[in-house]
């Protein structure tokens, strides 16, 4: 009946192009082939990564895909395959998702790759504290970078629209459409665990320095538009739901 492709290699420090080509790009376009020969349902992550720097701002609009440009191999890996379903006029029967920046329960697995929100929950857990990055760039403050932070169940209400609605084709952000500071999400976190927010700041590492993301907002216009009116959790709803609800009762050595 349909495929819902979120696999992927989603390291943002990943350095082997051959590797995310194989795993991101042509195994993306594997499924895709098949689904069209079959008439099947496609819905597929892309990446808000794909938007590189946000200098051209973070609208899905169609036209604008040919101009953006990644700022890493994971990021390019998910780019390539909008592009080539755009050339190919896929996009009227096949769904991208570019997620923003996701979390939620069930993260163990993905080691590194977890999201900020676990990693702090296990920081404040063992040390009390938490590391944020200091900033690089002038106009913001150290631990004050900006990211749409969206809860995964809020992601899964909004994917299962898309998918639930063939005539609803192309790339679409998923996002909450509104920016909050790592120091926000860090704060939520403490609070959610009712301890007094305690902050370090740590340089962040020079390979990442020149290709970090200051700031993510998702353009959430054109999935309004196509009926889908799910309202998100506030940042600081989604971190209590996700620590009271799910990392506060987990056992780490279950997790394999």
């Amino acid at each position: 009946e349909g495929i819902l492709h979120m696999g992927a290699c989603s390291s943002t420090t990943e350095q082997n192009m051959h590797f995310l080509m194989e795993n991101n790009t042509r195994y993306t376009l594997r499924l895709a082939t098949w689904c069209l020969a079959r008439n099947a349902r496609l819905v597929y992550a892309s990446s808000a990564a794909t938007y590189g720097d946000g200098s051209l701002g973070f609208s899905d609009d169609h036209q604008l895909l040919s101009r953006l440009r990644p700022l890493n191999g994971y990021g390019f890996s998910k780019h390539l395959f909008d592009l080539w379903a755009q050339q190919r006029g896929w996009l009227d029967k096949i769904a991208g998702l570019k997620y923003f920046n996701v979390f939620g329960p069930n993260e163990y697995h993905k080691d590194d790759m977890r999201s900020v929100v676990h990693k702090a929950f296990e920081q404040i857990r063992d040390t009390g504290k938490v590391r944020l990055f200091k900033s690089y760039h002038p106009d913001y403050k150290d631990g004050w970078q900006l990211r749409d932070f969206i809860y995964v169940k809020d992601a899964v209400t909004m994917t299962l629209y898309v998918f639930d609605n063939p005539k609803v084709n192309g790339i679409f952000n998923i996002g909450t459409g509104q920016a909050r500071s790592f120091y926000d999400l860090a704060a939520a976190t403490f609070k959610a665990m009712n301890k007094k927010v305690n902050i370090e700041l740590i340089d962040m590492p020079p390979a990442i320095r020149d290709r970090y993301q200051y700031f993510t907002q998702a353009d959430m216009t054109k999935l309004r538009d196509v009926g889908c009116q799910h309202q998100c959790l506030s940042l600081e709803e989604s971190v209590a739901d996700y620590v009271s609800g799910y990392l506060s009762r987990e056992q780490p050595h279950l997790s394999s």
